[in-house]
């Protein structure tokens, strides 16, 4: 079939593979960071609209049997989902190459051996700064001390291949790039650093705040001297890095850089919309479809139906604009809670 390549994965119009998919568990999140949830006030799913765990692990069952191999849980914050390990143990249980989380990190510490023991491969932890007084003015919560407490936790746990997510926003955390990396050593994780991106409630974004690719790696390069490109064995977001001494990092450069070309990426809401880009302004209702019943080979039409015709490549389009904004008007994100970015997942 033309929609399907060699290895039976589903295409769409660019022949890019659906193989990728990130769950948000829940919308909500104990952080109010301000390059994400700036707001005072936010509209909140219905609890009634929450995917089971059941529905979930039904979900992915159909999304595996169309090549989705990879699994990230989200949020929100996902640990804010209640029993999340129990959900971690389904999905675990399935043929998937990987199966990881992305959090904060503020409640990891106590989660951190249940979720290990439920089956999860990998974790993500999110931390912007390493000093308490600016992680407080950036997620406007006094919760460093538990982030640092959650990162100590992974090694010990049994993680490896730990990542930390560094968003990256000048005048504000750029001052501490080698900092990161050097804390990054010492978990041990692979540091990873975001630039500012203009979705969902990045509602204060501007040029300005953006910190590039190419400005990071002079500032890493003019500290620890030539960097070397790794070459990337798969659709991974982040372009990955190496210093003389061999330690790794990446930079995710969706704002200056996109890498829409091969992207595999798609996120399931909470609620069971699945969106196929993170720019896109309307998702896919698989919820209804499946509490009314719909079968297996039906819930699959749907999701290949809506694959094969994608044309998102939406930071590409954003790049080319050139009296740039951010994307969402304040007014559309109250009116719509599925824009924001902290109910799709990152």
């Amino acid at each position: 079939m033309a929609n399907r390549d060699d290895a039976g994965l589903v295409l769409d119009t660019y022949r890019r593979p659906l193989r990728n998919l990130r769950i948000s568990v829940t919308d909500r999140c104990n952080l109010r960071c301000r390059y994400c949830m700036p707001e005072a006030e936010y509209t909140w799913l219905p609890r009634r609209d929450l995917l089971t765990f059941e529905e979930i692990s039904a979900l992915v069952d159909v999304f595996s049997d169309l090549g989705v191999n990879k699994v990230r849980l989200t949020g929100g914050e996902p640990l804010l989902r209640r029993d999340v390990a129990s959900l971690v143990s389904m999905l675990a249980a399935k043929p998937l190459r990987d199966l990881a989380m992305t959090t904060n990190g503020v409640l990891l510490a106590g989660h951190v051996e249940e979720l290990k023991k439920a089956g999860l491969n990998r974790i993500t932890v999110s931390l912007d700064t390493l000093r308490p007084d600016r992680s407080k003015t950036l997620s406007q919560r006094a919760t460093h001390p538990s982030v640092l407490k959650g990162i100590a936790s992974v090694a010990p746990a049994g993680f490896t291949d730990t990542k930390i997510d560094t968003v990256a926003l000048n005048g504000i955390n750029d001052d501490e790039l080698v900092d990161l990396i050097e804390f990054g050593r010492t978990v041990p994780a692979e540091v990873r650093f975001i630039e500012y991106m203009d979705v969902g409630g990045a509602t204060s974004w501007s040029p300005e705040l953006v910190l590039s690719r190419a400005e990071m790696l002079a500032r890493l390069s003019a500290h620890y001297g030539p960097i070397t490109p790794l070459r990337n064995h798969d659709a991974a977001p982040a372009d990955r890095f190496e210093l003389p001494d061999g330690t790794t990092f990446g930079i995710v450069s969706s704002t200056t850089k996109p890498f829409c070309a091969t992207c595999d990426r798609s996120r399931l809401t909470a609620d069971g919309l699945w969106y196929l880009c993170l720019y896109a302004m309307d998702g896919v209702n698989l919820r209804d479809p499946l509490r009314d019943g719909a079968s297996k080979t039906e819930l699959s039409k749907i999701i290949t139906d809506a694959w094969t015709a994608r044309t998102d490549r939406g930071a590409v389009d954003r790049l080319a604009q050139r009296d740039r904004t951010p994307f969402i008007p304040l007014t559309a994100l109250k009116n719509d809670p599925h824009l924001e970015m902290h109910t799709r997942g990152g």
